[in-house]
């Protein structure tokens, strides 16, 4: 069906006096533009589900880690809660 919006795209222009060098950049600047919003709206779409896989990563990682894993981090951050004190 959307050859059919094409190819009647493609005459309306011949039709009205475009020659047909500017009816092919016309319709390489249409498919561009079709193929960067489709992608556009493919990124809006997938958004929520790259964060809710962000949220159950954090999650695991936070809850089910390894235990020394999660005792290193703690220790990460006291010692950088230190240095940011004495302002190393």
């Amino acid at each position: 069906m959307e050859i059919l919006f094409v190819l009647g795209f493609f005459l309306m222009l011949l039709v009205t006096g475009v020659s047909l060098l500017g009816v092919m950049a016309a319709l390489v600047v249409a498919t561009v533009v079709m193929f960067i919003g489709g992608l556009f709206a493919l990124v809006i779409k997938l958004l929520p589900w790259l964060a809710l896989a962000l949220v159950a990563a954090w999650a695991y990682r936070a809850f089910c880690g390894d235990g020394r894993e999660r005792a290193r981090r703690k220790l990460r951050r006291k010692i950088s809660r230190l240095e940011r004190r004495r302002g190393y």
